[in-house]
């Protein structure tokens, strides 16, 4: 799956490639309502074409007549649209009013090297920071991909952006509750992935499920996928199948990797029976055993998979931004 962001530096990068000037914008902050969140991402090039968005359509025309005027040459200016804003005439559609970066990149070769730095962070490979300071160019630093990216920080002396991927949900193997954990995780912004290796599983799963569906289905046992392609820091890594031969094998190769959060399905007693299994045949010791949700979710008194699959993922967006504001 292509994100948004994804597709925002692609084409950014593109029009750079082409010898074209460009403008990438960026969020900051939101005031009362507001249909984009901070961090949104949108991209014009010096013909008029843009990629993304900042609102339902009122700050893209007005931001496209200003370029056409003549405006936000500058390496990086900050723009507030709506009431008591530096664009006070343009209203949001919401009543809101949001805080925008943007930054003016000519063609040239620290263009090129940012933005695919910019392009590898968004696919989960290096992460970075992007520090902003008032009219100056942006600087950049790569952070350890096992390293928490830290909050955006909007501040009067300097800007400091994180870009990096977007959550990625880790699905292994298919049942009725992951089902439901697929369909809250499309909702929930989450890139899905599924592995399942068991043919009969696997038909039922692409009955209900495609890569159209923003799906990705992966044809491999889950814990030979996470050994050959491990896991980044923004991945949640989940085993809902009361199946030993996957849940435990999962386990021992997701705990080798970043994950922000690694769960498993199952009553309190055999969580303790698969930690004493994990220990004896693993060797994992305390703290690795820590890092496993087991049992898996938020205690809800949950029953139907639906309820099990929304305390699941309760719990992933609970532990996903805590650890966001700890920063």
């Amino acid at each position: 799956m292509i994100t948004l962001d994804q597709r925002v530096i692609n084409a950014a990068l593109s029009s750079c490639q082409a010898g074209q000037q460009v403008w990438l914008c960026t969020v900051l902050r939101t005031y009362g309502s507001s249909p984009r969140a901070p961090g949104t991402l949108m991209t014009v090039n010096e013909t008029g074409a843009y990629c993304g968005s900042l609102s339902g359509g009122c700050i893209e025309e007005d931001f496209l007549a200003q370029l056409a005027a003549g405006a936000y040459r500058a390496s990086s200016q900050r723009v507030r649209y709506g009431e008591g804003g530096m664009r006070p005439d343009v209203s949001l559609p919401c009543g809101g009013s949001l805080e925008i970066v943007i930054e003016f990149l000519p063609p040239d070769d620290a263009t090129l090297a940012l933005l695919t730095a910019m392009q590898r962070a968004l696919s989960g490979q290096q992460p970075l920071v992007k520090l902003i300071r008032p009219g100056a160019r942006a600087q950049w630093e790569a952070i350890a991909a096992d390293r928490r990216l830290p909050a955006l920080d909007a501040s009067e002396q300097q800007l400091l952006l994180p870009v990096g991927a977007i959550p990625e949900l880790l699905i292994a193997g298919y049942s009725s509750v992951a089902h439901e954990c697929i369909r809250l995780g499309q909702i929930l912004g989450f890139h899905v992935r599924v592995c399942e290796h068991r043919p009969e599983m696997r038909t039922e799963l692409e009955s209900h499920f495609s890569d159209a569906d923003n799906v990705t289905l992966v044809s491999q046992h889950p814990a030979r996928w996470l050994e050959l392609n491990g896991a980044h820091a923004a991945v949640a890594i989940v085993a809902l199948t009361h199946d030993p031969r996957i849940d435990d094998l999962t386990m021992m190769e997701a705990i080798a990797t970043p994950a922000f959060y690694i769960g498993i399905m199952g009553s309190a007693k055999n969580s303790e029976k698969r930690r004493a299994r994990l220990q004896q045949i693993a060797g994992m010791d305390r703290a690795e055993l820590d890092r496993i949700h087991a049992p898996i979710g938020l205690p809800i008194g949950s029953k139907t998979p639906a309820e099990i699959a929304l305390s699941v993922m309760a719990d992933i967006v609970r532990v996903k931004n805590s650890a966001q504001s700890a920063v």
